[in-house]
C-alpha cells in the first residue's frame, strides 16, 4: 500500500495546478485521474488529423499570474472576440441587446416599448432580472431561450449571484443606437481571447502537467476517511495525510461510507448540465466570416452554440479544411434525447443557418460529457453548504468547479488549485 503526502483526485485544470503548486514547495503530490488521459473538460481528441476541444475554450484572463503560466514556452495566437448570434435567419453582432439594427421594424418597436415600460422590482431570480435589465419582449425571445438552451431550465429556476459580468445591462441610449445603427465597437466583456497556435487549449495546462506524477486510468471506487486511505478500481490503495478531490460533489459523495441522509440528500439535489458535444470536419476552407463563435436562440434548433476549431488555430485542422463543433446541453435531472437523434438534429440545424454546405461535410462525431456547468438553482447555496461542511468534517479538501461546485473560468481554476495547496502548505506560493 502505497502512502502519499498529497493525494489529488481528478487531472483536470484545477487538479493540475494544486499539485503544481503543492510540488513548487517541495511537497509531495501525485494525482489520480480516473480517465486515460489528462486536462479534464479542457482536454482535447483528435479524428484523421482534426483537433476538437472538449465545449469551447479560450483564455482572456487578465491576471498576470495565470497569463505568464499559460503562456510559458508557447506560441499564442490572440483573437478579437468577433462573435455573433443568430435569431431566425438574422445574425446579429454580440451582446444582441445592442444589436439590433437588422431586426424588422415590428420586432423593434415590440423591443423598445417592452424595454421602456420594463418593471422596476428587486429581482428574485433570473427570469426577473432579465425583465429588470431589458423588458419583457427581449427577455422572452432571447436570453429566456437560450438559457433553455444553455441551462436546460427556466430562468425563474435560477438565481442570479453568478450572472456577474457575463450579461451585459443596456441603458436606454445603447438601446436606441443599437436599433438604428450596426456599431463596429465590441462590447464583450474579454478585450482578447488567447489560444495556443499549437495542440489546443490543452497545451495551456502544460507547464502544470508536465513535471507532475500522474497516474492515469486509476478510477477511485471508495474513500475511508477514518483510515485515511483510496480505493481504486484496479484493486489499489493509497493512503494519504491529505485528501484533495475535484470529483463532482454528488460523486464524491458516492464514494464515502456512512454518510448521513441530510447530505446524501443535499448530494442529490445539487443541479448540473451534462452535454453532447457534435463536432464536424469540413474538406473546404470556411473562413465564417472570422467569427470564433456564435449563439443560437432558436427553440427549434437544437444547440446553443457553435464555435470554429480552424479559426482558433489552424493547426486543429489538415491544411485546405475547416472545422466547427456544437454545443447541446441539458439539466442533469431531465430526459436527454439519444446521440443519433441529437446528432440528426444538429446537422439539420447548421445546414438551416446556411453557415456549411453538406457536401462538404468530411465525416461527424458526437460525444458525451456527463458533467458540463454547475446550475444555480434556488437551491444550490443551502445544498452546497451541507455537502462541503461534511466533506470539511472528514477532511477532504474540495478544489476545482465540480469539486466546489462553482461557476469557474480556467484562470479561476488555476488560482482556486493554487489557493488549495497554499491552505495546505501556509506558505504563499
Amino acid at each position: 500500500m502505497e502512502q502519499i503526502n498529497n493525494l489529488v483526485l481528478g487531472a483536470g485544470i484545477s487538479g493540475l495546478s494544486c499539485a503544481f503548486h503543492l510540488n513548487k514547495t517541495q511537497q509531495q503530490a501525485i494525482i489520480c485521474e480516473a480517465s486515460n488521459d489528462w486536462g479534464g473538460l479542457c482536454g482535447n481528441f483528435s479524428i484523421q488529423g482534426f483537433r476538437f476541444d472538449k465545449f469551447v475554450h479560450f483564455s482572456f484572463t487578465e491576471n498576470e499570474y495565470v497569463k505568464n503560466l499559460f503562456t510559458h514556452n508557447l506560441e499564442i495566437l490572440v483573437h478579437k472576440p468577433e462573435l455573433t448570434n443568430f435569431y431566425y435567419g438574422k445574425w446579429l453582432k454580440h451582446p444582441a441587446q445592442n444589436n439590433l439594427q437588422c431586426l424588422n421594424f415590428q420586432e423593434k418597436v415590440k423591443i423598445f416599448l417592452s424595454f421602456l415600460t420594463k418593471p422596476h422590482i428587486t429581482s428574485t431570480n433570473y427570469d426577473e432580472w432579465l425583465r429588470v435589465q431589458y423588458g419583457n419582449y427581449f427577455a422572452e425571445h432571447f436570453p429566456m431561450n437560450y438559457t433553455r438552451k444553455y441551462w436546460g431550465l427556466e430562468a425563474k429556476e435560477l438565481e442570479t449571484k453568478w450572472v456577474g459580468k457575463r450579461m451585459r445591462p443596456i441603458t436606454i441610449k445603447e438601446m436606441l443606437q443599437g436599433l438604428m445603427h450596426k456599431k463596429q465597437k465590441t462590447l464583450y466583456y474579454a478585450k482578447n481571447m488567447r489560444y495556443p497556435q499549437k495542440g489546443g487549449f490543452k497545451s495551456f495546462l502544460s507547464v502544470l502537467a508536465q513535471k507532475t506524477d500522474i497516474r492515469l486510468n486509476k478510477k477511485a471506487v471508495k474513500i475511508n476517511p477514518t483510515t485515511k486511505e483510496v480505493f481504486f478500481a484496479d484493486g489499489s490503495r493509497i493512503t494519504y495525510r491529505n485528501l484533495i478531490s475535484t470529483i463532482p460533489l454528488p460523486e464524491v459523495i458516492k464514494l464515502l461510507p456512512n454518510v448521513p441522509a441530510s447530505v446524501q440528500d443535499a448530494a442529490r439535489k445539487l443541479r448540473y448540465t451534462c452535454g453532447y458535444m457534435v463536432s464536424v470536419a469540413l474538406k473546404k476552407s470556411y473562413d465564417f466570416k472570422g467569427n470564433l463563435l456564435f449563439y443560437v436562440y432558436d427553440k427549434e434548433i437544437p444547440f446553443a452554440r457553435v464555435y470554429f476549431p480552424s479559426i482558433k488555430a489552424p493547426d486543429n485542422v489538415p491544411a485546405g479544411a475547416s472545422s466547427l463543433q456544437a454545443e447541446i446541453f441539458f439539466a442533469n435531472d431531465t430526459p436527454v434525447p439519444n446521440k443519433e437523434i441529437i446528432l440528426t438534429r444538429t446537422i439539420q440545424g447548421l445546414l438551416a443557418t446556411g453557415i456549411i454546405q453538406e457536401k462538404d461535410i468530411l465525416f461527424t462525431d458526437i460525444r458525451f460529457e456527463p458533467y458540463a456547468n454547475v446550475i444555480f438553482d434556488l437551491q444550490i447555496y443551502n445544498n452546497r453548504k451541507i455537502v462541503l461542511d461534511y466533506l470539511k468534517h472528514i477532511q477532504i479538501i474540495p478544489a476545482g468547479r465540480f469539486g466546489t461546485w462553482e461557476y469557474l473560468w480556467t484562470d479561476q481554476c488555476v488560482l482556486n488549485g493554487k489557493n488549495v495547496a497554499e491552505q495546505i502548505t501556509g506558505d504563499n506560493i
